[in-house]
């Protein structure tokens, strides 16, 4: 009968825990991702902002330098500000993003030290388990050496009191 690992539940445990990590590191990567395509889409639409606020300042000059009229200024001024209030948030949620970020990073580390851990704990289980199969099968071969030798024994004595020829002696006729 074959012998039965005796720390294979533990095993299998150190195998759903490495699973577990393993899936919680790609999420964490995905998130890591995520977050950073977010404050790069962020970061465009500020600089678009900037872009737009250069243009519409660019047109106000050209507009009041060639004799507009006051109203028009104030629309211009009052269109200015506004850009320059969007690009104030857009610049408060970049900054809350990169802490999203940040944050995406450390739990990323996180789960990478625990991957790399829980993958450390399962490849030595896997490695005890090898060795203790290494064990069994050489103690499984000590046992059949031992076996096949005691039927040898057992056979050449059984020769000897049937008085086979099996020794020199009885071969030359002594």
């Amino acid at each position: 009968m074959a012998e039965r690992y005796r720390l294979e539940a533990l095993r299998r445990v150190k195998q759903h825990v490495r699973e577990r990590a393993e899936r919680e590191l790609a999420g964490a990567l995905r998130a890591l991702n995520a977050a950073r395509l977010k404050e790069e889409e962020l970061v465009r639409e500020k600089i678009a902002i900037v872009e737009r606020w250069l243009a519409v300042r660019a047109e106000m000059h050209a507009k009041m330098s060639d004799g507009g009229f006051v109203s028009d200024g104030r629309v211009y001024v009052n269109y200015l500000r506004k850009l320059k209030e969007e690009e104030e948030a857009k610049e408060l949620e970049i900054e809350a993003q990169r802490e999203v970020v940040a944050q995406c990073e450390v739990t990323g580390a996180r789960a990478r030290r625990e991957y790399i851990e829980a993958t450390k704990e399962w490849r030595t289980m896997e490695k005890h388990k090898e060795l203790w199969r290494k064990k069994v099968e050489a103690e499984l071969t000590r046992r059949e050496e031992r076996e096949y030798d005691e039927l040898a024994g057992t056979m050449a004595q059984l020769k000897r009191w049937r008085g086979e020829v099996g020794s020199t002696e009885h071969a030359l006729g002594r």
